[in-house]
């Protein structure tokens, strides 16, 4: 109906046109018609009036092509920036823009004297840190080695979560890096949160249009792209595109008296063409509790019929909050909007302490913020608080080698007391509680090249995955038997108690018996009265493990970010230091090399 209403304007198209192009979209979601947008305006820019044949066949041989160049690089961990990249690259070659696209890995920063215009898409890994991929470029650009930039038109793009401290860091790295060096900044660098699609979208075409007025022209010239540089083939099942997967079963593997409830997951793939290799991670779109979603539109004074209005479609609030909206985690933005529609004292406060407001939101539900004071809102003010419905990532538990079209994952559900009532993670409890065996979800395949067993079967591998960072280690593990790899394989557990909460235990013995793994050491924090992790028994095995890492194994470790990841990162340091008779300063830099050689590797959330 909004294109009949713009028919009515002042409009190019005529009817026909009009009703072929609503056709054509009615089935997009926000995400592919924000694309859409982008792809469309780089297309106007380069089409030429209609003209006979043979007159637009003389035009497109005498028309001249740019002479600059548009660089795009990628800093990309889990995919995202890549795969923003990658539409950047297309929007830019409909417009006519020549364009190469690179990870950060793949382009020497010397190159950066001799490019024109540059588009960095980063996205920031861990704390504040770089993606693996560019740390090379990320340290470049702060050394004496990095050239004057004064001839280069760049622009900067960020991906991150705006609930942890350093949002956008390495976005805000490289710009920086970049201006210090006198590049010229031409579009102010965006920071995007995690529902990103029709933001950067918008920013896309901006940055595209001022790259085109800014590109000085020449003579026609065709250009070859470099082998490699051409878009990929992927999979027709994206993010924006899932696949409707049955699923097989959902088992709890966690015992009876256990404090956790950790589910092994299997998903049919059968028809998908979807493929997968050990590391990469499984999108799930879910959908959210209606109870809940009934609950969070009562405490604000709403009907679960008031109708809405979600990326021009009309929907009762109730539908709109169960599948577009995010009603579970709360994150900083929504509190401190609360704050001020609810007048709430105790939120206020919250807001002149970063570190306790970030700590509350990541403690607190959506739910429990609005009742701090009970404040009517319209449905315009609710879906202003909320973030749009992302899809949850999770590591594959299996090897597609060992399962064929499967594919299984390990599910922590979160679950928590808040006063007397109980609160659920949202895709945690639909997989595990709301979706019937035989019941679709939707999913798509995340690659993680960054997470990745070594080319060479050879090589001793140090697995690190307490809790459900177990997962991608069964993947390697069944990897690692199907491939008949001879290099030795160490894995470190670590759980609450040892007759509840090992994951996994009788395949873990099974694949000790047959030597498969070479050693496993294991820790159950509450075992004993003294509390006992993974880093501790890296700590105890730490001349063995400096030996295996002195004739190349790589390690790598996958779980809680927060605390684990940084413990266990100062355990391999202590263990450097000692053991291979090094500084700090030294040991740092050993352990920077090994994830720029990608020996050391992280997944961690």
């Amino acid at each position: 109906m909004v294109l009949k209403e713009l028919s009515a304007l002042a409009s190019p198209l005529n009817d026909q046109q009009i009703d072929q192009l609503q056709q054509a979209t009615s089935e997009l979601s926000s995400q592919q018609m924000a694309w859409i947008s982008g792809y469309f305006w780089g297309l106007s820019q380069t089409q030429p009036t209609a003209q006979p044949q043979a007159e637009s066949h003389s035009i497109a041989a005498v028309a001249s092509q740019p002479v600059g160049k548009l660089t795009i690089i990628y800093a990309s961990q889990t995919g995202n920036a890549k795969g923003l990249a990658e539409t950047l690259h297309a929007e830019a070659d409909a417009a006519g823009i020549h364009a190469e696209v690179f990870s950060a890995g793949d382009y020497k920063g010397k190159n950066l004297a001799k490019a024109t215009h540059l588009i960095i898409i980063a996205s920031t890994h861990g704390e504040g840190e770089a993606p693996d991929d560019a740390i090379e470029l990320h340290e470049f650009l702060q050394s004496k080695k990095a050239p004057n930039l004064s001839h280069l038109k760049y622009a900067v793009i960020g991906l991150g979560d705006s609930s942890y401290e350093f949002f956008c860091q390495t976005a805000k790295d490289f710009d920086s890096y970049l201006n210090k060096l006198g590049a010229e900044s031409v579009l102010e660098r965006l920071d995007c949160d995690v529902d990103y699609e029709a933001q950067a979208a918008q920013w896309r075409a901006s940055a595209l249009e001022i790259v085109q007025q800014t590109l000085s022209t020449g003579e026609a010239e065709v250009v070859q792209l470099p082998v490699g540089q051409s878009q990929a083939s992927v999979s027709q099942y994206t993010k924006q595109n899932p696949y409707d997967a049955a699923l097989l079963s959902s088992q709890k593997i966690t015992g009876r008296n256990s404090g956790k409830d950790v589910r092994h997951i299997e998903i049919d793939l059968e028809g998908s063409g979807l493929t997968y290799q050990p590391g990469d991670a499984l999108g799930v779109w879910y959908d959210n509790d209606p109870a809940l979603a009934a609950r969070v539109i009562a405490q604000v004074g709403l009907t679960e019929k008031t109708q809405v209005d979600v990326d021009g479609v009309s929907l009762v609030l109730l539908e709109a909050l169960t599948k577009h909206y995010e009603i579970t985690n709360a994150n900083p933005q929504l509190v401190t909007q609360y704050a001020s529609l609810s007048g709430s004292k105790k939120l206020e406060k919250l807001l002149s302490d970063k570190d306790k407001l970030r700590a509350y939101a990541g403690n607190t539900q959506v739910l429990d913020v609005l009742a701090e004071k009970k404040t009517k809102l319209t449905a315009e003010q609710l879906q202003g608080l909320l973030r749009r419905l992302t899809p949850r990532l999770y590591s594959i538990a299996s090897s597609q080698q060992e399962v064929g079209e499967e594919v299984h994952l390990t599910v922590g559900v979160v679950e928590y007391q808040q006063g007397e009532e109980t609160r659920q993670g949202g895709a945690s409890s639909f997989l595990s509680h709301r979706l019937e065996e035989g019941e679709n979800v939707r999913v798509f395949v995340e690659a993680n090249k960054h997470f990745k067993l070594p080319e060479n079967d050879d090589t001793s591998i140090i697995m690190v995955g307490p809790g459900t960072g177990i997962a991608p280690f069964r993947a390697f593990v069944q990897e690692r038997e199907n491939r008949e790899a001879s290099g030795k394989s160490w894995l470190f557990f670590g759980d609450r108690t040892f007759t509840e909460d090992f994951l996994y235990q009788v395949e873990w013995q099974k694949y000790l018996k047959a030597g498969v793994i070479d050693q496993l050491d294991v820790a159950f924090s509450r075992d004993q009265a003294e509390k006992v992790y993974v880093q501790h028994r890296l700590l105890e095995q730490g001349a063995k493990v400096w030996q295996w890492l002195q004739e190349g194994a790589h390690i790598y470790v996958c779980g809680d970010a927060n605390q684990m990841a940084k413990d266990v990162h100062l355990a391999l340091l202590t263990i450097i230091e000692h053991h291979g008779q090094q500084s700090r300063e030294q040991a740092e830099q050993y352990l920077t090399e090994l994830r720029k050689s990608q020996r050391y590797q992280k997944d961690v959330y």
